[in-house]
């Protein structure tokens, strides 16, 4: 890590991130858990609950990324409120795609596909203190994304899965391909489970993200937990 830098992105001051500043505080001991754990919402496998009360459940999560590409912007605009509401104090608020609406609803930053806005775009418009996302398959992307101003990334699917069926994986190679080939941190998507989180990390991601896992169970809180404890990894921090 940089002088000054700090675990979300090396290359840039902790002030820049004013959120990290409660992580950084239990950097202490110099054994630690850092892999983050990433939800991303679906409400229609919530079993008829709100994504509100799923959202109270996630203590233990570090992101919430909010992704109803179907609603209105009036509609995201107020459950994004209504999530930020509801989420754990430790719990960061991201939106899918839509900027306007990560802006208005005060969350903590905005996540973009491939063929969203683009990246140095959101960046400028973003400004410093929140967190740019962007969705990548494949390394040429990931660079691309990085350059442009990225914080972090997500790639996948890594496993076989219900969202992607008949396409094949991308597999864990792979994964630990692109976590090589950028300095900030990627995490992995698609079939990831309690079972099989550690094979990401041991390729190089930064941490995991789920949905069915904690969407469509009927217990969101006892998943986050198990899927905690499976990140779990006591490595000596060179800082």
């Amino acid at each position: 890590m940089a002088p000054g830098g700090n675990l979300l992105h090396p290359s840039r001051p902790a002030s820049y991130f004013p959120h990290l500043t409660s992580l950084l505080s239990h950097l202490t001991s110099g054994v630690i858990s850092l892999a983050l754990l990433y939800v991303i919402t679906n409400r229609h496998l919530a079993a008829g609950r709100s994504l509100a009360a799923v959202a109270a459940q996630l203590a233990g999560a570090d992101y919430l990324q909010l992704r109803e590409k179907d609603l209105p912007g009036g509609e995201l605009y107020r459950l994004a409120c209504s999530l930020r509401e509801a989420m754990p104090s430790g719990t960061r608020l991201l939106v899918n795609d839509r900027l306007d609406v990560a802006l208005a609803a005060g969350a903590d930053g905005v996540h973009l596909g491939e063929n969203s806005l683009p990246p140095a775009v959101a960046r400028r418009l973003l400004g410093p203190g929140k967190i740019l996302g962007v969705s990548v398959h494949s390394i040429a992307a990931a660079r691309a994304a990085a350059q442009a101003g990225a914080d972090y990334l997500l790639f996948g699917h890594i496993f076989p899965t219900a969202s992607k069926a008949g396409l094949p994986p991308r597999g864990l190679a792979v994964l630990e391909e692109v976590a090589a080939s950028v300095g900030i941190p990627v995490i992995a998507l698609g079939g990831i489970t309690a079972a099989n989180a550690q094979q990401c990390l041991a390729a190089g991601a930064a941490g995991v993200a789920v949905m069915s896992a904690v969407m469509a169970v009927s217990d969101p809180a006892r998943a986050v937990a198990e899927l905690r404890r499976a990140l779990i990894r006591n490595r000596a921090l060179d800082y």
